[in-house]
């Protein structure tokens, strides 16, 4: 199966354009590691021009609009399902289940908005929720469309001008998608630019946006947190995760081994909530690392597009050097057979725990002896963004997650979704900064005005 690429372009003020600035990296078809295009940054004064026309926008953004950009998007979702799974290799099987997110992400908020999100009255006290300003949203590679798709909708329907900037090596299903937005918003409530790091933090670096929502990693956070203290500016960050998936003594094989087998390979290891860590009982580790090891075996490796692939390549072969170099100095063992060009890099266990994020199929093993130790095993690095928990007894395995340092808990489950539609992401340690989530990113950026006649709560001293 093959995809037909967009053109790369970038939005500015109402207008396309080419971006000019050639960034000196191949884009890859992660299938074969051949180059089809060349990454590319949307020019400075471009760039200067997107953030004097947000500065300027007003627009209004109510939920029947949002609501027609949603279903312009279902017709659109196919395609960018495929432009994800090219780009960054995940297996269509797995973008096309995540298309959901794209035109969900709008009728979310736009019923958010019905509800009266944006009114928190008060016993006759007025609370408004207003919007920030020019709001930037700044998406990493490895679900582009998705991401892109949550952060914009919420950031329209608070009223914000937003300005779009995604992933260098991930740029093509963020065209189409602002192809959709731009036929439906007032000119300057939404842009899209092009470019990598250099980019962003020209973007970040200006006074002018109000809001920054980041998807990345570790250093990317820090340095938006960087520029953003001075301004005294609110920064949602979502960084990296080095995540335990804990096996209880009393785990059922299968239920353990299927866990730490989808959370090494979904997303081929590409994302922040994959397996980091698997700590696994003493007494029972031979028998689940061999359970896990037949399944890492039986995984189908193939291009991302096949419709029977489980398991793809990763997004760019610099990325997939990286992976292999970080673990080719320590003990480890891979698992599965692959095509001889591409990509991949195999599902890999390390012999030992795993302190720092890699991002992909990668995660180290460690085993404990006492169950008094497991909360303190899970709780020995400094991210903490998710964690799981596999047991049979469950109100035992609910009392060990209930004191795992992370912003999200499974109990006997491996999903890539979140427990519950409503609940908040957040992120504890160096794993980011605030929470997000269906209402919580509408929230974010907006800020509270309180408006209202003196009555009873009122002291008065003289």
């Amino acid at each position: 199966m093959s995809v037909e690429l967009p053109a790369i372009r970038d939005l500015v003020d109402g207008e396309w354009g080419t971006p000019s600035v050639d960034l000196g990296v191949a884009l890859e078809d992660p299938a074969t590691g051949a180059a089809v295009a060349r990454a590319v940054a949307t020019a400075p004064d471009r760039v200067d021009r997107a953030l004097a026309v947000a500065d300027a926008a007003t627009g209004r953004i109510d939920a029947d609009l949002l609501d027609r950009i949603a279903d312009a998007l279902d017709a659109q979702v196919g395609r960018l399902a495929e432009l994800d799974a090219f780009a960054t290799g995940v297996p269509i099987t797995q973008t096309r289940p995540l298309g959901v997110i794209v035109a969900g992400s709008f009728r979310l908020a736009a019923a958010q908005l019905r509800a009266g999100a944006l009114r928190e009255d008060r016993d006759g006290v007025e609370v408004h929720r207003l919007p920030l300003g020019p709001a930037l949203a700044l998406v990493p590679w490895n679900a582009p469309a998705p991401m892109a798709s949550h952060k914009v909708a919420n950031a329209l329907a608070a009223g914000c001008p937003v300005i779009l900037k995604v992933s260098e090596l991930a740029p093509y299903s963020a065209v189409v998608l602002a192809e959709v937005i731009a036929e439906h918003v007032p000119a300057g409530m939404f842009q899209l630019v092009h470019g990598d790091a250099a980019t962003g933090a020209r973007l970040v670096g200006d006074p002018r946006i109000k809001a920054v929502s980041f998807t990345g990693g570790v250093p990317g956070g820090q340095a938006v947190a960087t520029a953003s203290a001075p301004l005294f500016r609110p920064c949602q960050l979502e960084l990296g995760g080095n995540n335990p998936l804990v096996v209880l003594p009393d785990a059922d094989l299968d239920t353990a081994a299927r866990a730490a087998a989808e959370l090494l390979t979904t997303l081929n290891g590409q994302w922040c909530r994959a397996l980091g860590r698997l700590i696994l009982p003493r007494s029972r580790a031979p028998e689940l690392l061999e359970a896990v090891g037949k399944r890492l075996d039986a995984l189908r490796a193939g291009p991302p597009l096949d419709e029977a692939t489980e398991f793809g390549p990763l997004v760019h072969s610099r990325h997939a050097r990286a992976v292999a170099a970080a673990v080719t100095d320590r003990p480890h063992r891979t698992f599965g057979s692959f095509p001889e060009i591409g990509n991949y890099v195999a599902p890999t266990l390390l012999d030992g725990d795993l302190t720092d994020e890699i991002f992909g199929p990668v995660a180290g093993v460690t085993t404990y002896d006492r169950p008094e130790d497991i909360v303190a095993l899970a709780n020995a690095v400094p991210y903490g963004l998710e964690a799981y928990v596999c047991g049979t007894d469950t109100e035992f395995a609910l009392a060990v997650a209930r004191r795992i340092r992370a912003g999200e808990v499974k109990v006997n489950g491996s999903s890539i979704m979140s427990l519950h539609l409503m609940t908040p992401r957040p992120a504890w340690g160096v794993s980011g900064l605030g929470e997000e989530g269906t209402a919580e990113t509408l929230r974010f950026f907006t800020g509270a005005r309180v408006v209202g006649v003196e009555g009873r709560f009122a002291l008065h001293t003289s």
